[in-house]
C-alpha cells in the first residue's frame, strides 16, 4: 500500500504565500512524476503543476511565475510554493504521485486534499 499525506493548506490574504507538502510512504520502489491539482467549488479538477523524476516542471498558465513545484526524493515529498496568492487560487489542492511499488506495480496515488483559501 502507498499513502500520501498532504499538509500546509490554510487561509491567507491576497499577495501572501503558502507552501504545500505531500509525503509518500509505503511499499515504494520508485517515484516517477509528481503533480499538484486543484478543484475550486463548482469547477472541475485542474492540473496546477507537474515535476518529472528528472526535475522537469510544467505549470498551468494561471500560476506560471507565481507557483513553484519541487521534490525531495530522499523524503519522498513534493512541494508547491505558492506566492502572490490570488482569490482565484482558492480551492482544494490535491497531490498525485505515480509510484512503482516494490511489487513492480505502477500506480497513480492521490492525496486526501488540503484546503487553500485566499481572502482579505
Amino acid at each position: 500500500q502507498v499513502q500520501l499525506v498532504e499538509s500546509g493548506g490554510g487561509s491567507e490574504q491576497p499577495g501572501w504565500s503558502l507552501r504545500l507538502s505531500c509525503a509518500a510512504s509505503g511499499s515504494i520502489f520508485r517515484i516517477n512524476a509528481m503533480a499538484w491539482y486543484r478543484q475550486a467549488p463548482g469547477k472541475q479538477r485542474e492540473l496546477v503543476a507537474t515535476i518529472t523524476s528528472g526535475d522537469n516542471t510544467n505549470y498551468a498558465d494561471s500560476v506560471k511565475g507565481r507557483f513553484t513545484i519541487s521534490r525531495d526524493n530522499a523524503k519522498k515529498t513534493v512541494y508547491l510554493q505558492m506566492n502572490s496568492l490570488k482569490a482565484e487560487d482558492t480551492a482544494v489542492y490535491y497531490c498525485k504521485v505515480e509510484v512503482v511499488t516494490r511489487e513492480l506495480r505502477t500506480l497513480d496515488v492521490w492525496g486526501q486534499g488540503t484546503q487553500v483559501t485566499v481572502s482579505s
